[in-house]
């Protein structure tokens, strides 16, 4: 049963290295308002970390979005994330406001963060969430896939704050305009001087294969499953890809087999995608990687078996081979 105690929904927002939003935040934020609905209008702040010089930039971010109160931490030494100040502020920030809900995006900086915050205040915590709801008792259901990808277990949590990771690109963002005046907290620093941050960041370094293949905010993502066979296959993949304007992925046996870079995996164990357009070549549609492309906006199979189970969730199926598909339309 709820607990009194413990009232509102609290989100992480995480800022990126330009010193903007991450775009997971406003992803989980328009969760929040459905699950706010649910619980009768409850409270919802945001947390965020900032070094001086970036405060009034994330501010103007919060207007019309309907955040109650924007819990802040101001401090250079806050630059460059750091997992021992940030998670002694942030659990110190929950022990004080007790909110019932606190979700954060399923980022790189999410998943080493929410498990030591978990941890500290002794809650269990569901990660790589596809689902969140409120059930009939008025507690956090969280789903996620389990036993390999196979089944959907909706988990919820019996001590406070129930907290849940989503990844991004799981929730849609809708646009909505919330007028809502946002009050803005400074919280205190102070406690960072008698703690010890055990691993100094040096330098910031953005690979080209990163800046290729960004999936995240691809309109059109051309993946490869192991139909297509070898590396030659997905050098057409490719050139296919490059043809039409699409960004390269791949499953995750593809990856495994050392036809695709890990940075391109989608599915349970990589990255989640929602494209415009999907186009699934040579991929059999195994749970475990349409949990990470089934809420494209058009899936467009293609494979020579005409029971491949990816037929079942696409929009438009082409039973044929990739090769002479794909290289007739490169040469067009």
């Amino acid at each position: 049963m709820p607990n009194s105690e413990y009232t509102g929904i609290m989100l992480y927002a995480q800022l990126t290295r330009e010193n903007y939003i991450h775009t997971v935040f406003f992803e989980l934020l328009e969760k929040a308002h459905e699950l706010s609905q649910k619980l009768g209008g409850a409270e919802i702040s945001a947390v965020c970390f900032a070094s001086p010089d970036s405060i009034e930039g994330f501010r103007g971010a919060f207007e019309n979005m309907g955040v109650n109160k924007v819990y802040y931490f101001e401090d250079k030494r806050l630059q460059n994330y750091s997992t021992e100040y940030y998670s002694k502020l942030f659990t110190n920030l929950v022990n004080e406001v007790k909110p019932e809900i606190l979700l954060i995006g399923a980022t790189n900086q999410g998943r080493d963060l929410a498990p030591r915050i978990s941890s500290a205040l002794h809650t269990g915590l569901t990660a790589d969430c596809i689902e969140l709801d409120i059930n009939e008792k008025g507690l956090l259901a969280a789903t996620r896939p389990t036993f390999g990808g196979e089944l959907m277990a909706t988990i919820l949590c019996k001590n406070y704050p129930q907290m849940a990771t989503v990844r991004p690109n799981v929730f849609k963002v809708h646009n909505v305009n919330y007028h809502v005046n946002t009050e803005f907290i400074k919280k205190d620093t102070s406690i960072l001087d008698s703690l010890t941050n055990h691993v100094e960041i040096l330098e910031f370094k953005k690979t080209v294969e990163n800046e290729i293949n960004n999936l995240d905010n691809a309109d059109i993502v051309v993946a490869g499953g192991m139909g297509l066979k070898n590396e030659k296959g997905f050098e057409l993949l490719q050139k296919f890809a490059h043809k039409i304007g699409g960004i390269v992925g791949a499953t995750r046996p593809a990856v495994e087999n050392g036809l695709a870079p890990h940075s391109v995996q989608i599915g349970q164990t990589g990255k989640t995608v929602r494209p415009k357009i999907y186009i699934a070549c040579g991929i059999s549609g195994a749970v475990q990687h349409t949990v990470g492309m089934d809420k494209a906006e058009h899936i467009i199979a293609i494979n020579n078996d005409p029971n491949a189970p990816i037929f079942d969730i696409a929009d438009t199926g082409i039973v044929g081979d990739f090769f002479e598909i794909a290289q007739k339309y490169i040469e067009m």
